[in-house]
């Protein structure tokens, strides 16, 4: 049971795999109470601005990007992250060098439980 608690940012043959969009990709790792997802990002990538009902918190583990929340563009780099209740509009578009993101949902997203692809909460998304 322990050795199912631990993970490695940079393993991709673990979690869940999600193809978020062109570009876009993550590996999820879901918690009773909380979920957290790997995105990596391609050069100048970006995928929809979109919403959702959980509280999504955001840190950029490398690379650079502009993020969109709430209709303003936030320039962000390794190191900063940020807090979005539910149900605010958020988007982020990786940076010249791509981007990594660790995101943390509270509650957990039930749509990234298996994996697929699009961002799952719009009719549509690539799923």
């Amino acid at each position: 049971m322990t050795e199912q608690c631990f993970f490695n940012l940079h393993d991709m043959s673990q979690g869940i795999s999600r193809t978020l969009a062109d570009g876009l990709n993550s590996r999820i790792f879901p918690g009773e109470n909380v979920m957290l997802s790997v995105v990596r990002i391609d050069p100048n990538k970006s995928g929809e601005v979109h919403s959702h009902v959980q509280e999504q918190w955001g840190v950029m583990l490398e690379g650079s990007g502009v993020r969109t929340q709430d209709g303003i563009e936030h320039v962000v780099r390794a190191g900063d992250f940020w807090q979005t209740p539910g149900n605010v509009s958020h988007g982020l578009k990786a940076g010249p060098d791509c981007a990594v993101v660790l995101d943390i949902f509270s509650p957990p997203r039930d749509e990234y439980r298996q994996a697929g692809s699009g961002f799952g909460n719009r009719s549509d998304d690539l799923q």
